[in-house]
């Protein structure tokens, strides 16, 4: 038997408004070609609801209770690499069969849902307890010290962005139509090594690196490159530098150097890149760069070096004057990686 035709608002309401004149159940039934019991309910349900309009049904009970949803939540949240089919097999281990969709929408109304892991680095207890340390001990440091900090690191950019995502809307099947796909080539095409500074006057130096950066090739770019860049952005007579401790950062022809030429150098802690804000300032060169799409790596290099002197000195400044909330994450992350 198929499922009746729910009756209309209006036609409802003509039932209700029959029953209020006086008309008896089995006079609306003939005169409106209704059953009598559904006048009859009609009527019953506006006498306790006082509505005709239809009220939310209950629908299919939850193949999983309030208690096993929570069960549920608490082994994804202990466990949050655990995929939904094996969490279908814990389940049906317990005695309970519910399906993969079940198991997302579960989730999905709790705040759960399936995201990349983010790539950040490793960090040991010794690593934990140093940004702790570094956190502490520069809590109370205001704008003005932070403006006074040249801040330097290396990256690699490619020449077509190998690690670069792009969305498109396709229907099912269309996959691999050109339209819809990304060329990629091996290598990214070829990349390039910088190394650069800044601070929150505005860019420094960037530098190519050609071939492997060793100890002697670095303390050259820091010759050539430091206190040129520390004159030009005005940073005075006490200004800090700012460099991770890479091996060949803190070499000891390096070390000698910074001492006879009487360079502050900041106290870093280890595999902390979120407290280094040029690595935001990577991710805004790398976009426009890539934005321009160069063709040849001579190319990549050109851009590379228009769009560093193209970022504007107050973008630099807002960075930094909101270090303090890195430190502040960094302790509230109990050490541990922050968003930035």
């Amino acid at each position: 038997m198929g499922k009746s035709k729910e009756l209309s608002v209006d036609l409802k309401k003509r039932i209700i408004d029959l029953n209020k004149s006086g008309k008896s159940l089995g006079a609306i039934s003939k005169k409106l070609q209704v059953p009598r019991a559904t006048v009859q309910t009609i009527i019953r349900k506006y006498k306790v609801h006082g509505t005709v309009v239809s009220l939310p049904r209950s629908g299919r009970k939850r193949k999983l209770s309030h208690a096993a949803e929570r069960r549920l939540v608490r082994m994804v949240k202990s466990q949050p690499r655990i995929t939904k089919k094996q969490v279908c097999k814990d389940l049906e281990a317990d005695g309970t069969q519910v399906s993969v969709s079940t198991v997302k929408r579960v989730l999905h109304r709790h705040g759960l849902r399936g995201c990349r892991a983010r790539k950040k680095p490793l960090l040991q207890k010794r690593h934990l307890k140093t940004r702790l340390k570094f956190a502490a001990d520069h809590m109370d440091k205001d704008k003005t010290f932070w403006r006074k900090v040249l801040w330097s690191d290396e990256t690699k950019i490619e020449l077509f962005g190998h690690n670069t995502q792009q969305y498109v809307w396709r229907r099912k099947g269309e996959a691999f139509n050109p339209r819809n796909t990304m060329p990629t080539v091996k290598h990214g095409g070829g990349s390039i090594m910088l190394w650069g500074c800044f601070a929150a006057s505005g860019t420094g130096s960037l530098q190519k690196v050609n071939g492997i950066m060793k100890k002697e090739y670095y303390l050259q770019i820091l010759q050539e490159n430091l206190k040129p860049s520390a004159r030009r952005l005005g940073l005075g007579c006490s200004w800090v530098f700012q460099q991770d401790n890479d091996p060949k950062h803190t070499s000891k022809v390096v070390k000698e150097w910074l001492n006879q030429a009487r360079i502050k150098v900041l106290e870093w802690p280890s595999q902390s890149p979120d407290l280094n804000p040029i690595e935001n300032m990577w991710t805004v060169l790398k976009k426009r760069v890539h934005a321009r799409k160069p063709s040849h790596l001579a190319e990549l290099h050109q851009f590379c070096q228009e769009e560093w002197s193209n970022i504007r000195p107050e973008a630099c400044q807002e960075l930094v004057d909101g270090y303090q909330k890195r430190l502040v994450a960094v302790k509230m992350a109990k050490g541990h990686v922050t968003k930035y």
